[in-house]
C-alpha cells in the first residue's frame, strides 16, 4: 500500500486577522469613562484600607494603654530577677 497525498490544508482567514477586541467595539468616550471609574475605585480603596489599619492601630494602642494601667498584667510580664536592684 502507498501513501496517500493528502493536499495542505488552507490558512484560515481569521487566524491571520486579529480578531476584534471589546476595546476596539466601544466608543473612545465610554473607555475612558471605565477608566475615570475603575481609578475611582482603586482610590476608594485605597482610602478604606488606611482607614481599616489606622482604626486597627488605634485599638492596639487602647489596648496596649489598658493593659500598662493593669497592675495584674505588669507584675505577670515584670521580670522577676530583683538581685539586680539590691
Amino acid at each position: 500500500m502507498g501513501k496517500k497525498n493528502r493536499p495542505a490544508p488552507a490558512p484560515r482567514a481569521a487566524d491571520t486577522d486579529k480578531p476584534a477586541t471589546l476595546k476596539d467595539l466601544l466608543n473612545p468616550q465610554v473607555i475612558e469613562k471605565l477608566k475615570a471609574q475603575s481609578d475611582q475605585m482603586k482610590a476608594d480603596e485605597a482610602k478604606r484600607r488606611e482607614e481599616e489599619q489606622r482604626k486597627a492601630a488605634e485599638a492596639r494602642k487602647a489596648e496596649q494603654k489598658r493593659l500598662d494601667n493593669n497592675f495584674e498584667h505588669l507584675l505577670a510580664n515584670s521580670e522577676m530577677d530583683w538581685r539586680k536592684y539590691k
